[in-house]
């Protein structure tokens, strides 16, 4: 990029100052000045279309700008819905932007439906959409028709329809447009993915208006059917909200957040690509759908899991992570023309990490599966084939060195976090054929898995610390170890796990913050920089508090925790030095983990009398 077109600090958004909409096949970033930042299309894991979140300069936006003096901007959601409302206030007016993806019955085009209304007062608003295709390496063709614009790339290998009720022109690569609205006035603009053979809709106010009300009712029916009525239930269910968004409405697979590049620290390098399904989180996330009464998202997850499982060359061998439609290539590479956000650069698509042998995750899918039968009763002759298939895997292969949870690429080690994870797989394994009367080598997958649990007692304690250790044969602490009471691994009030809990205060801690593990004790990736705390792993350590009977002190940790959150109520992956979220946004196992910690809580604190 020349150096005349490179951005500032100063030009970027914090993080947090963002809202998401979608529409179950793709998500827009929607930030506080009225701008979305950032989208791919038609799907999750396509390439960008808006990256300005990613290269102020040239990544591509698609903004709407009331012209009002000194204003002042606000947002929320529309109660218990991803419909985003985006209000400016000034003394010389009010101004709504309310943003959605509509869904609708059958598959269709994406749209971004961006409606603005003047309140109060008379106001000038501008809109410019600027496309950069391909990760903001092709500019649009653009040709303009009567009251819309058509920008493709050059290839033909994606289209845009951008309509309105405003008239529009064309400013270079852009598509813009200015109008004056009165009090009561308002204007439209729908963004839509054209697809062959299927008709453009129209942008009339009838049609937006009933958009926007299937769309409000689509999401309230969906939250209806959680059964939490538990405390902080606004919290849980913009959880609920969040993850939902992340699930693929067509193969049932869930990405573990919608955005690549955004830093786990300013200026860093630990900068990943997070648009795709790694069945440890969506597992993880299938077990929050489930905790709140949702199976049909546990059932379509499995079913495009077992799809996978049927298309590889060994069945029961998985890999970390696939692409939404189940691609199982995700090579790595870096958008070197990208400065990244804030400067934090390389931006990377594709994921290494992809076929990495992380033994953990047959322990996260076996729990959530568990837990899902547990609740549908739906375990069939084949389904559990290849379930007590993956036990049978998981005792041969559970002693070999692999990747672990934070996906090491310094080479295989011996983990807790997977040893544990693979006691989990064969328990699960047991408990299901016991319960069920399924048959299966019991005896075998007993002896396999006391055997791990003497190996984690045997090479994972260090006596002299009185902890859990991360890896065999080290004296790293690792706060992935948090999972062991909560897959009833140990006993909560075990006096080694409560010396561990400890330590992961004093060592990891910070209030109700904590880091994943010492950077310098754990080297993960030998990359440069710093990490902030990861927010998955201060819920767990909250949800660790609560079992073990610390109930004030959970309580306390779990609402500050809750401070962090955005002004909507969103969680990114890291809360970095200054208390800002980093990392990929939203991110799923935060939100997930935040479902889990108020679940517990709200419980256990029933049960001990309290009343509020």
């Amino acid at each position: 990029m020349p150096d005349a077109e490179k951005s500032s600090p100063a030009e970027y958004s914090p993080i947090a100052h963002y809202g998401i909409i979608g529409d179950l096949q793709t998500v827009a970033l929607v930030g506080l000045t009225g701008s979305i930042d950032f989208c791919c299309l038609p799907a999750f894991d396509s390439p960008s279309v808006f990256a300005r979140l990613l290269d102020a300069g040239t990544g591509g936006s698609f903004s709407i700008e009331p012209q009002l003096r000194d204003a002042q901007p606000h947002q929320m959601y529309l109660p218990d819905t991803n419909v985003l409302l985006t209000r400016f206030r000034s003394d010389e007016g009010v101004v709504e932007i309310s943003d959605f993806m509509p869904i609708f019955a059958r598959q269709a085009p994406s749209r971004i439906v961006r409606r603005v209304k003047v309140v109060r007062g008379r106001t000038r608003v501008t809109m410019r959409c600027a496309p950069r295709f391909d990760y903001a390496r092709v500019r649009p063709v653009i040709t303009l028709g009567e009251d819309e614009a058509h920008m493709a790339a050059p290839d033909g290998s994606i289209s845009l329809r951008l309509a309105s009720t405003a008239p529009l022109e064309r400013d270079g690569d852009d598509v813009v447009s200015t109008v004056e609205l009165n009090a009561g006035q308002s204007v439209a603009f729908v963004l839509e993915h054209v697809v062959e053979g299927i008709a453009p809709a129209s942008v009339d106010p009838a049609r937006i208006s009933a958009w926007f009300k299937g769309t409000v009712n689509y999401w309230r029916r969906w939250i209806g059917r959680s059964s939490y009525r538990g405390r902080w239930r606004d919290e849980v269910n913009r959880s609920a909200l969040v993850l939902k968004l992340l699930q693929c409405r067509w193969s049932g697979s869930i990405v573990a957040a919608p955005t690549f590049g955004l830093p786990e620290a300013i200026g860093g390098e630990r900068n990943w690509d997070y648009r795709y399904t790694w069945v440890r989180d969506a597992s993880f996330t299938i077990y929050a759908f489930l905790r709140l009464g949702m199976t049909r998202e546990a059932g379509a997850f499995i079913d495009w899991l077992i799809r996978r499982a049927a298309d590889a060359p060994e069945p029961a061998r998985l890999q970390t992570m696939y692409g939404i439609d189940g691609r199982t290539d995700l090579t790595e590479t870096t958008l070197d023309h990208l400065e990244g956000y804030r400067g934090s650069r390389p931006v990377r698509i594709g994921n290494a990490a992809f076929d990495q042998l992380q033994l953990d995750i047959y322990g996260e899918l076996l729990d959530a599966f568990y837990m899902y039968d547990k609740a549908s009763g739906r375990t069939s002759h084949d389904v559990w084939q290849w379930v007590s298939g993956l036990v049978d895997w998981v005792c041969a292969h559970w002693e070999s060195p692999d990747s672990g949870v934070w996906e090491v690429r310094r080479g295989p080690r011996h983990f807790l976090y997977s040893r544990v994870m693979c006691w989990v797989a064969i328990d699960r394994g047991i408990r299901l054929a016991a319960k069920r009367s399924l048959p299966a080598p019991i005896a075998k997958w007993r002896t396999v898995r006391d055997r791990i649990y003497a190996d984690v007692f045997e090479n994972f304690w260090d006596d002299e610390e009185a902890t859990f250790v991360g890896v065999r044969g080290e004296r790293s602490l690792d706060a992935a170890c948090l999972i062991m009471p909560l897959v009833r691994f140990i006993a909560p009030t075990d006096p080694r796990w409560l010396s561990t809990l400890a330590a992961i205060s004093r060592r990891l801690g910070e209030d109700s913050l904590i880091f994943r593990y010492d950077i310098d004790g754990l080297d993960t990736d030998g990359l440069h920089g710093t990490q902030g705390t990861f927010s998955i792993c201060s819920f767990w350590y909250i949800e660790c508090l609560s079992r073990a009977g610390d109930l004030q002190q959970a309580r306390f940790y779990f609402e500050k925790m809750l401070g962090y959150a955005n002004h909507l109520g969103l969680f990114a992956e890291n809360i970095g030095p200054s208390g800002e979220q980093l990392g990929n946004f939203p991110q799923a196992l935060t939100h997930l983990s935040l479902i889990s910690a108020a679940f517990d809580l709200d419980r256990r604190l029933s049960g001990a009398g309290w009343t509020a």
